[in-house]
């Protein structure tokens, strides 16, 4: 009798699920995370630069949200959840309904009201803590949501990595002072760099433009990579930076992390800085490389919250406008990232924290009865330990099935055959390395439930 199977875990059988692979590189796909995407089966597009996402796809999506959501908690910040739509009447407050330009979609309802498909929430959240926040007992205060969003680029390319409609994570932060403001702004930066850590990425914090959403102090997180989008010019130091610990002084100018000295930015379609860079960094500590863009945060002051009335009471009972910052991360986005980052000639390479299941089960020979009892085993005991697997239990031949499972980059797999079973055996191959060990069906089990 199989144990029943948990709540918690997630299994599943490909002969039930949706998951359309193709052989061949889709000509319309120009950088490896589109290609592998397509061909793996987690997207496909419905419209210029908006895709559905497929169920492994999506699993992968859920988990790189799981984790962003984590770390802003962790580091203060409050859930809610604001509306895709917005009035255009918030952004011509702010000034910046007619200088966005045509990225933004705009929208007139069946009364005549102007309306947009957010690009962002600068306006809407300062609206919403102006309508809740009065005193300045009530700061320091960190709002965010995981939201669809919409910009409508002119040319939509590279699949999820600069498509139309693609899931981000704000965050927005309100302070007394511009100095408790700062201080927002640096405990996000360790925030991020946690997250990006926690994918298994280098993210290299990079001084940035502010662009339209304004301030004086921004940077990108940029992970390195032979097909990234921009070229990038750093300090080797930032690329074996630590991350801090829960000890960090949020209060100090945490100059050894943000120090625009040593993490010039510069992409190849925006800004050359490379001169600079030059002047300022010596030969010996120079890095030039490559890189994606997966992360970008911003202190402004009082941009908003000073034409959107967001005051508070101080402690001299006068009101003042409140300091902000905002915080965003590309979560559809980074999925891209990560396979740019993380692939080899055969297909994607999950790291765990992100994989869309951490091991697959080939049956090499569906109908035979050993063959089938053993991986039916195998898969209800690894499910009832909580480790989420996926069952190729089809009838394709054994060279498909390892080549779907190779391009679909989970970070396990058992191979199970009659072969190796009238020796009591299966493989174990660990897909990053390609490292393969035949053992028993027992040990296995116990080495994907103890890893």
């Amino acid at each position: 009798m199989f144990p029943l199977l948990p709540e918690t875990s997630f299994p599943m059988r490909l002969s039930q699920f949706l998951l359309p692979t193709l052989k061949e590189d889709p000509a319309e796909a120009q950088i490896v995370s589109h290609r592998l995407m397509l061909r793996a089966g987690l997207i496909r597009q419905t419209a210029a630069g908006i895709y559905a996402w497929l169920p492994l796809g999506i699993r992968v999506l859920k988990n790189i949200e799981k984790i962003v959501r984590e770390e802003m908690d962790r580091a203060g910040a409050v859930e809610l959840l604001m509306p895709t739509l917005q009035s255009a009447e918030l952004w011509q407050r702010s000034g910046r309904y007619d200088g966005y330009g045509k990225e933004m979609l705009r929208i007139t309802d069946r009364h005549d009201r102007e309306m947009l498909y957010g690009p962002t929430n600068e306006e809407m959240v300062t609206e919403l803590f102006a309508n809740g926040v009065r005193s300045y007992k009530d700061l320091p205060m960190n709002l965010y949501h995981i939201q669809w969003k919409f910009r409508d680029e002119i040319r939509p390319r590279f699949g999820v990595m600069r498509g139309r409609e693609f899931l981000m994570k704000d965050a927005y932060s309100f302070d007394l002072d511009e100095e408790k403001g700062r201080e927002a702004y640096y405990r996000m930066f360790v925030a991020y760099l946690r997250t990006f850590g926690r994918m298994g990425l280098k993210a290299v914090p990079m001084a940035a433009d502010t662009g339209p959403i304004g301030g004086d102090l921004s940077h990108e997180f940029i992970i390195l990579a032979e097909t990234g989008e921009s070229e990038v010019f750093c300090h080797k130091d930032l690329i074996e930076m630590e991350i801090p610990g829960e000890d960090v002084d949020y209060t100090a100018d945490l100059s050894s992390i943000v120090d625009e000295r040593r993490a010039l930015y510069a992409a190849t379609d925006e800004i050359h800085d490379q001169a600079k860079f030059e002047a300022e960094v010596p030969e010996a500590d120079r890095l030039s490389a490559r890189g994606i863009e997966v992360g970008h945060i911003f202190f402004f002051g009082t941009k908003y919250s000073e034409p959107l009335n967001a005051v508070v009471t101080g402690p001299d009972g006068k009101d003042v406008p409140v300091q902000m910052g905002s915080y965003g991360i590309g979560v559809s986005r980074l999925m891209g990232g990560i396979i740019e980052a993380s692939h080899d000639e055969n297909g994607i390479i999950w790291p765990e924290s992100v994989a869309p299941y951490k091991a697959g089960i080939i049956n090499l020979k569906s109908g035979d009865a050993e063959t089938d009892r053993v991986c039916e085993e195998l898969y209800a005991k690894l499910t009832a330990e909580g480790v989420d697997v996926l069952y190729d239990d089809t009838d394709a031949r054994g060279g498909t099935k390892f080549s779907n499972m190779d391009l679909i980059g989970l970070p396990w797999q058992i191979v199970v055959g009659p072969r190796g079973l009238k020796s009591g055996v299966v493989e174990l191959k660990n897909r990053a390395t390609g490292d393969r060990e035949e053992m028993t069906p027992d040990a296995a089990l116990k080495a994907l439930t103890s890893s």
